[in-house]
């Protein structure tokens, strides 16, 4: 019965070594930068992107419940953490006995 190890194969971009891989990725890039067709995002740009996209998705009412109660539940679950973590501080304080003192 033959070897039943999967071999790599030698094609394509991802077989590629590192290096290859972001030599040819940077020519690409430069390609498009000296064409035209790059674009980089200014500031603004990128302020009136994000708006476009959070009225979007903040139309769907549920979605936006939904991520609400996430939170929610997240922001409680954490307080109960801390709560019990405090209780369980100031009951190894009342635990211990306390020191007698000494004579001297």
């Amino acid at each position: 019965m033959p070897d039943q190890t999967p071999q790599r194969s030698t094609r394509g971009f991802a077989s590629m070594d590192e290096d290859k891989q972001r030599a040819i990725a940077a020519k690409g890039g430069r390609a498009a930068h000296a064409s035209g067709n790059a674009h980089e995002f200014s500031p603004a740009e990128a302020r009136i992107a994000g708006r476009k996209g959070g009225e979007a998705i903040s139309r769907n009412r549920q979605h936006m419940a939904a991520i609400g109660r996430e939170g929610g539940h997240a922001r409680h679950a954490n307080a109960r953490q801390q709560q019990a973590q405090q209780n369980e501080g100031s009951a190894e304080q009342h635990s211990v006995e306390p020191r007698q003192r000494q004579q001297g």
